[in-house]
């Protein structure tokens, strides 16, 4: 019996079982080495332009020690419910992240709560067997009851970024549109490809989206978006995030874009980028499937 099967068995932390449900969640992690670029803003506006629109369940598991998630959603968490921190699950044994999560008022829109004390989790986590995969073993049952689960990374490339692209099917990588937008893409990227050849060969690129873009810098931003296209081998969202005050307060208000300025560009911006995304994913899944038929009727 595997890791992942055992993990079905087990009782969670506070004595109840979580039975499997009939979904299979889709993982995105949405990871950056550099902070400032958007990703919190990215998961929590994607997440709930998902839920919203296309009536899909949504997890957004905040791994940021910062806790921006909760906070840029605040309003919509009900408070005095009880859960168990994220950073208890991953240091557990016996862990389930279902454990660990916080139904909001948007109905299908579903989060973790901020936690300072993963930064001593991921510590702990360097000395644990195994430790690529704690993540992605809490997700097992989870896995099957959303439709997409979405990763907030910490700004780094450290054991909890690892742990959440060992967990995902996709990463999405956000960043500036700027010359430093490169310096910030090729880490990251280093990282996913060594991933990706060592520990989790289904992680693929979603894709690179440009956030902050300064519609007023049109010559410089076709340049970099030329650049990067190269870079990441055409791997770009046609969407962009433009530049939007609302996006800053809606997240001071506690409220994702569509609730707090629903006519807003930002607004427009997250349910093109949805759209896109559902769209990309099931392309994805099409020519995976057809690569596998492929091989299958070549060893028939």
């Amino acid at each position: 019996m595997s890791l992942a099967d055992k993990l079905k068995d087990l009782v969670s932390l506070d004595g109840h079982h979580f039975e499997t449900g009939n979904r299979r969640a889709k993982v995105i992690s949405i990871c950056s080495q550099k902070g400032g670029v958007g990703k919190t803003t990215s998961a929590v506006n994607l997440g709930s332009a998902l839920a919203y629109f296309h009536h899909k369940k949504v997890l957004v598991v905040d791994l940021d020690p910062q806790g921006h998630v909760e906070k840029a959603v605040g309003s919509l968490v009900q408070g005095g419910v009880e859960y168990t921190p994220l950073s208890r699950v991953l240091t557990s044994k016996k862990a389930e992240i279902l454990e660990a999560v916080l139904q909001t008022e948007l109905e299908n829109f579903h989060l973790t709560a901020g936690d300072k004390e993963l930064i001593a989790a991921e510590s702990s986590l360097a000395n644990r067997i195994g430790r690529e995969f704690i993540l992605k073993l809490s997700m097992e049952t989870a896995r099957t009851h959303y439709d997409f689960i979405l990763c907030d990374c910490p700004p780094s490339l450290g054991n909890l970024t690892l742990n959440a692209l060992c967990a995902s099917d996709y990463a999405i990588l956000p960043c500036e549109m700027s010359a430093l937008a490169f310096e910030g893409v090729s880490d990251i990227l280093e990282t996913f490809r060594e991933i990706h050849d060592r520990l989790n060969d289904k992680l693929q690129l979603l894709g690179v989206l440009f956030t902050r873009v300064d519609g007023r810098n049109t010559t410089m931003n076709e340049l970099i978006v030329d650049n990067m296209k190269k870079f990441v081998d055409g791997k770009l969202f046609r969407t962009q995030i433009t530049v939007n005050t609302d996006l800053n307060k809606a997240q001071l208000e506690g409220l994702p874009i569509f609730h707090y300025a629903p006519s807003s560009s930002g607004a427009e911006n997250y349910q093109a980028l949805a759209v896109e995304v559902l769209h990309r994913v099931k392309e994805m899944q099409a020519r995976q499937s057809s690569v596998k038929n492929q091989k299958l009727a070549r060893s028939a």
